[in-house]
């Protein structure tokens, strides 16, 4: 059956030759190319795959004698040499190497909340410490820091990206802004309907860390700074797969999240809260991890899907 399907491909290629390129072909012992050939053939020499032919009548009989009597070729004719020895498959595009896969249960989600209820202990005396010992340069590098929170940040990280790659054609480079994009857009989203839900007051509002009221407008826990700039730092570095980048983005992620706490906006827990999220978030949606039985966008890592698929 192979032989047969590079036979057929043979003379599909021997069809495009007319008259004059056969007979050239035959007086310089296959070396000339037609203008059609030139044409037709130009992607196949793309992919490795040289294109070559005898006459056109020469052709057509052996196909006809192929399709009635596949073993019964003129010896020595093209389409039987094509269909006896093997020839090289064009090579397929490489794809993107899957990502390795870990997997996030409900006990791993239990115990991260466990830490960050935990957390809340130190809330107020970390507060207090901090408050007391604030001072205008402390105040100057969390100003620094707090941008990779910002939306003017992150945003243009992630969808330049993604415009880079639509522009220049990529797809690596497409696929790699759509997971970066994605990754926060679920963190965003994420993050926004906890603070909605719980409701949590600000230590600059409150001396309780613990002032929760659902649907209020208060907005403390999670930290959406803190929870966009691990986002930011997962991804980016998920993408890179560079230890000094990752150390560096990690370590700008961490101080984001001190500047909230410099600057009085947040508690302790609501920043590790926002780390939580932005992480999963974003190794959620690069393939990285599977929460729950449930995995990100195929279409994300995989060129020839399209659509978006939960596991469950």
């Amino acid at each position: 059956m192979r032989n047969s399907r590079r036979a057929a491909f043979t003379l599909l290629m021997m069809w495009s030759l007319d008259g004059s390129a056969a007979r050239r072909l035959d007086a310089q012992g296959g070396a000339a190319e037609s203008p059609r050939v030139g044409a037709i053939g130009r992607p196949f020499r793309a992919l490795g795959v040289r294109v070559a032919g005898q006459r056109t009548q020469t052709a057509w009989a052996d196909a006809r004698a192929l399709q009635d009597h596949p073993s019964a070729l003129p010896h020595g004719s093209p389409t039987a040499e094509a269909s006896n020895h093997p020839t090289a498959e064009p090579p397929t595009r490489p794809t993107a190497e899957p990502p390795s896969r870990r997997t996030v249960e409900w006990y791993h989600l239990g115990a991260g909340l466990g830490l960050v209820a935990l957390a809340t202990l130190v809330d107020e005396p970390l507060r207090d410490e901090l408050q007391a010992h604030r001072t205008g340069g402390k105040d100057d590098v969390a100003r620094v820091f707090r941008q990779m929170g910002e939306p003017e940040i992150y945003g243009t990280i992630g969808l330049g990206t993604l415009a880079v790659g639509v522009i220049s054609g990529d797809d690596r480079i497409t696929r790699a802004g759509g997971r970066i994009s994605s990754g926060l857009l679920v963190a965003a989203a994420t993050t926004t309907f906890f603070k909605q839900a719980l409701g949590r007051g600000r230590p600059s509002h409150f001396s309780d860390a613990y002032r929760f009221r659902p649907f209020s407008g208060r907005d403390a826990w999670p930290s959406g700074h803190a929870t966009m700039a691990f986002a930011l730092a997962a991804s980016v570095s998920d993408e890179v797969r560079s230890t000094p980048v990752t150390i560096t983005l990690y370590s700008a992620a961490t101080l984001t999240g001190w500047s909230r706490m410099n600057d009085n906006r947040h508690w302790l827990s609501d920043v590790l809260a926002g780390a939580a999220v932005g992480i999963t978030s974003a190794k959620l949606m690069n393939g990285r991890w599977r929460v729950l039985g449930v995995t990100g966008p195929r279409f994300l890592l995989e060129p020839e899907r399209v659509g978006v698929s939960l596991g469950f």
